[in-house]
């Protein structure tokens, strides 16, 4: 292995360890489900133009495998850029976490078919019970059907540790 790797891989292994501490740490009794708000967030038409934050294999055995198991690409719109960059999220910030099934062979891995598509909105009117944020899970490549699940109480659950960071976990690197 070499040097760039050894770090990148320590740097994932630093990332993993903290983010399964802080999440530990998350009272979810606390978690007031029944305040968040009902209102869905908009489908991301046009994301993949948008700005590619960073990409990721989660693999089988690691602790996010289900349901976060393949590869995850981060999209952000422009204000979420400069939220990024700023450390401040206005209205109309968007995240999307695109979800795909992958296949190795011949020392390559290959994007398959999309699982889900998971969007972050900033809108502090509609989501303020939430940390401002409105989440919602599309399913495979549907632009309507949802997951059927409490998407927003599992999600904004999970993005309580990064609250520091606007409840994003994502880094933009450069």
């Amino acid at each position: 292995m070499n040097k760039v790797n050894a770090v990148s891989l320590l740097l994932l292994i630093i990332s993993v360890a903290n983010w399964a501490v802080d999440t530990a740490a998350v009272d979810t009794a606390a978690v007031d489900t029944a305040a968040v708000d009902t209102a869905m967030v908009d489908y991301p038409e046009g994301y993949r133009s948008w700005s590619h934050v960073k990409s990721m294999i989660i693999q089988p055995g690691h602790p996010l495998e289900d349901p976060f198991g393949g590869i995850h690409h981060i999209y952000a719109n422009k204000k979420a850029m400069q939220g990024l960059n700023s450390g401040e999220y206005e209205q109309g910030a968007v995240f999307v976490f695109d979800l795909l099934n992958y296949q190795e062979g011949g020392k390559v891995i290959v994007e398959l078919e999309r699982t889900r598509l998971d969007v972050m909105q900033y809108d502090s009117a509609k989501f303020s019970d939430t940390g401002n944020w409105g989440y919602d899970t599309f399913v495979g490549n549907s632009t309507e059907q949802r997951m059927e699940q409490d998407v927003v109480s599992a999600c904004y659950t999970c993005h309580i540790p990064a609250k520091k960071s606007g409840y994003v976990y994502s880094k933009y690197r450069r």
